[in-house]
């Protein structure tokens, strides 16, 4: 005769699963953490202080959301003011993909 299986729901399955992932504390890339400097035309936006990588884009879409610069249609673009056209290198509209990729040429250590 077979033995019987125990039966197991799946909030118990859940709940060990979960448990084995809490374990692990998750730990910041130092290199984002590092205070960098922003150039004359990032500072106008972000301040002249020097602040981390992760902050500087905080800083960022703050002064996009106020302003209202992402683009009506499609929400992954950005329509650069006065301020922005200098860091974003002459170009009237970008995605925000490449937003950071333009900004860390504004950024020195």
């Amino acid at each position: 005769m077979a033995a019987k299986k125990k039966m197991v729901s799946k909030k118990q399955v859940k709940d060990s699963a979960t448990a084995k992932k809490t374990t692990k504390k998750r730990v910041p890339n130092p290199a984002f953490m590092k205070a960098l400097k922003p150039s004359d035309a990032l500072a106008k936006i972000v301040g002249n202080k020097p602040i981390p990588r992760t902050e500087i884009t905080k800083k960022l879409w703050e002064y996009i959301k106020k302003n209202k610069l992402q683009d009506a249609k499609d929400k992954r673009n950005i329509n650069a003011d006065a301020n922005l056209l200098a860091v974003f290198g002459g170009k009237k509209q970008v995605s925000m993909f490449d937003m950071t990729k333009l900004v860390s040429k504004h950024l020195s250590q």
